[in-house]
C-alpha cells in the first residue's frame, strides 16, 4: 500500500515503524520540515518530501491565537508539499501523523480518499495534568483560557481522523471521551535486543576523565532538554545531599539547553546555567558531568553502566528514555506522577519518589544507590515488563500494522463508495 507519514521532525515516533513498513514492501513517503529533516539520518526505504520552515504568527496576533496561527501556517506548508506529491502521481491510502503542530489540519483536503491516523501524545485539560502542577508556575485564569485555545488544533484534527493512537493508557485518557471509540493504545516500541543489560559496557565521553563501567557507582539523569517539565530543577537541588552521602557516586547529566516544554528562565539564559548558579557551589565538578546531547549508541551504553537512573516529569508525555533505561537494566527512581506510575510499581519494577520534594528525592536516590545490588530482582522485573509490553518487533509493530490495515480497509470502503 501507499503510506504517508507526516511529522515536522520526521522520523520522530515513526522511525522504526516507517522502516519496518518499507522493508515489508510498502511504498512509504514522509513529509517534514526541511531544517529538521536535514539534521536527521534518512530512514531506509522512505522517501522524504520537505517544506520550508513556516513563519510564525504576526506581531499583532492575539496572544491566545499565536500558536494556532503558527499551526495554520505550517498546515498550509504541508498542503503545498502534499500537492507536489499528488502532481508526481503519489496518492496515499493511509496517512499517519502527529497533529501537535497543525500538520494534519488540511491533509485530507488534498487526499480526501485516504484514511487518516492521528497520534495523540497529549490533549490539554486546564487545571489537570501538567497545568498548574508546579507551584512555581501556578495555574491562572489567563493560562487556563490560553490552554483552551491551544487545544483548537487537536480538536479540529480529531474531527478529520479515522483512527487515533496514544502510547500509554494515561495519555489516551486525556483524549475527549466522545472520540475514544476510535482510539487505540499502542506504544512506539523499543529495540529491546539493543537496549539490554551488558556487564561489559563502557561509557566514554569527553566530559569524563575516564570511561565509566558497571563497576562504578553511576547516577544518571537524561532529558532531551534540561528543564523543569522533566524535573531538572528538583534533581539539581537534590544532588548536594546525594553527593555528600555517596562519596563514590558519579553523576552523568544528559540533555540540551533549549526548551522543549514550558518556558525559558525569566532571568534569561538556560535552566542549566540557572541551576548551576543556585547549587553549583555544592557540586563537585570532578563527579558531576554535563554531556549535552549524545548519540543514541552512547546513550544505550550509559544506561547499561547506570546504577540508578532518575526520571522525573510533570504529568505529561512519557519519555522513551525511562523505558530504555529499564530495558538496559538500570534501577529507575521515578516521580510518582502519571504516566510513570503506569510503568513503575514501587518496589517491583522500580522505585517511586515525590516530584516536589528535593530532600525526598535525595533520600530515595541515596537508599537506591546503597541497595542497588540487592534490588537485582527489581531491575530484572523492569526489563521483563518492557520486553513484554513495548518490544517493537514482537508487540508494537504487529499492533501498529494491524491498525494500519484497518485504516486501509476503511479507506478502501470510502474509495469504493
Amino acid at each position: 500500500m501507499n503510506l504517508l507519514f507526516v511529522h515536522q521532525n520526521f522520523p520522530g515516533q515513526f522511525g522504526r515503524l516507517s522502516a519496518h513498513l518499507a522493508a515489508a514492501g510498502h511504498r512509504v513517503v514522509a513529509i517534514g520540515e526541511r531544517d529538521q529533516l536535514e539534521r536527521r539520518e534518512p530512514v531506509a526505504g522512505v522517501t522524504r518530501v520537505v517544506y520550508p520552515r513556516p513563519r510564525g504568527a504576526g506581531a499583532r496576533t492575539h496572544p491566545y491565537l499565536q500558536r494556532l496561527e503558527g499551526d495554520v501556517r505550517r498546515a498550509q506548508a504541508v498542503v503545498r508539499a502534499a500537492i507536489r506529491l499528488r502532481e508526481q502521481g503519489f496518492s496515499p491510502e493511509v496517512i499517519y501523523g502527529n497533529p501537535g503542530w497543525g500538520e494534519l489540519l488540511f491533509i485530507r483536503d488534498v487526499f480526501p480518499q485516504a484514511a487518516l491516523i492521528a497520534l495523540y501524545e497529549f490533549y490539554f485539560h486546564p487545571g489537570e495534568g501538567d497545568h498548574g502542577f508546579d507551584p512555581a508556575t501556578p495555574a491562572t485564569l489567563d493560562s487556563t483560557l490560553r490552554l483552551r485555545v491551544r487545544n483548537a488544533t487537536l480538536a479540529l484534527t480529531i474531527e478529520r481522523a479515522d483512527f487515533l493512537v496514544s502510547p500509554t493508557r494515561w495519555q489516551a485518557s486525556r483524549v475527549p471521551r466522545p472520540h475514544r471509540n476510535r482510539l487505540s493504545v499502542i506504544h512506539d516500541g523499543l529495540d529491546t535486543a539493543r537496549c539490554r543489560p551488558d556487564r561489559e559496557a563502557r561509557f566514554i565521553h569527553t566530559a569524563l576523565p575516564a570511561a565509566l563501567t558497571c563497576a562504578d557507582e553511576v547516577l544518571t539523569y537524561v532529558s532531551r532538554n534540561l528543564e523543569p517539565y522533566r524535573g531538572f530543577d528538583v534533581f539539581m537541588r537534590a544532588l548536594p545531599a546525594i553527593l555528600a552521602a555517596r562519596p563514590r557516586a558519579r553523576v552523568v547529566i544528559v540533555g540540551g539547553d533549549a526548551v522543549s516544554y514550558g518556558s525559558a528562565p525569566a532571568s534569561g539564559g538556560n535552566w542549566r546555567e540557572v541551576l548551576v548558579r543556585e547549587v553549583g557551589a555544592h557540586l563537585d565538578p570532578e563527579r558531576v558531568h554535563f554531556t549535552g546531547r549524545i548519540p543514541y549508541a552512547d546513550l544505550v551504553a550509559l544506561f547499561q553502566v547506570s546504577t540508578v537512573h532518575v526520571y522525573l516529569t510533570y504529568p505529561f508525555v512519557l519519555s522513551w528514555s525511562m523505558l530504555e533505561a529499564m530495558a538496559c537494566g538500570a534501577l529507575v527512581v521515578g516521580s510518582s506522577t502519571a504516566p510513570v506510575t503506569e510503568m513503575i510499581e514501587h518496589g517491583v519494577t522500580g522505585l517511586l519518589t515525590d516530584f516536589h520534594r528535593p530532600e525526598r528525592i535525595a533520600q530515595d536516590v541515596i537508599d537506591a544507590l546503597a541497595r542497588a545490588h540487592d534490588l537485582a530482582a527489581v531491575r530484572a522485573a523492569a526489563r521483563a515488563q518492557v520486553v513484554e509490553r513495548f518490544d517493537f518487533e514482537r508487540v508494537c509493530a504487529p499492533a501498529q500494522t494491524a491498525l494500519i490495515e484497518r485504516a486501509y480497509t476503511a479507506g478502501a470502503r470510502r474509495r469504493a463508495a
